[in-house]
């Protein structure tokens, strides 16, 4: 019930800010091999995550996802969960994003006992930084792979929910990161 009532609520605001004109469409169109954008973003844990901490060390995986507590996000977010044994094997961090406050998504990574941070951007910076805010005010489902060098490895814009965990592993394979 929930999930649907978090849905409908989702679906009447983004209606009304397209109506409205209060989104925005994306500016900026990343591709594979642009440096990624720098981001400050608050997480799910409580702790504070930075883009550049990882610089060197280790690939980034950034799921962006348009609402907490709606159907789509909610089962994309539980398969990074559900995948993360196949996701640990990998020198790499994942993190889901979305324009939530950072209260909002600590609620929703508890209700759906992940233990993964998910990174709030409410102010939407980052999110136009990422070309990921929409006319509706909410982000694309785009999972944006980051290399070690900080630059783009990998855009997908075609998310599929119910397998990302599993896919975002196989994308990983296929990208030649080390496993740990």
């Amino acid at each position: 019930m929930r999930t649907m009532v978090a849905s409908a609520s989702a679906l009447v605001v983004g209606l009304v800010n397209v109506v409205a004109r209060r989104g925005e469409g994306p500016d900026v169109r990343l591709q594979p091999g642009d440096l990624a954008p720098d981001f400050e973003l608050s997480g799910s844990d409580g702790c504070l995550y930075r883009l550049s901490e990882f610089r060197h060390r280790e690939t980034v995986v950034l799921a962006w996802f348009p609402k907490a507590f709606t159907g789509g996000c909610t089962r994309e977010c539980r398969s990074f969960g559900e995948s993360r044994d196949k996701l640990r094997q990998f020198s790499a961090r994942y993190f889901g994003a979305s324009v939530d406050t950072p209260e909002t998504n600590r609620r929703f990574a508890e209700s759906i006992g992940v233990d993964y941070p998910i990174l709030s951007d409410p102010d939407r910076s980052a999110a136009r930084a990422y070309g990921v805010l929409g006319s509706s005010g909410f982000t694309s489902r785009w999972t944006f792979y980051i290399g070690t060098d900080g630059r783009i490895l990998d855009i997908d814009r075609h998310v599929r929910v119910s397998s990302h965990g599993a896919d975002v592993a196989a994308k990983l394979a296929g990208l030649g990161i080390p496993l740990i």
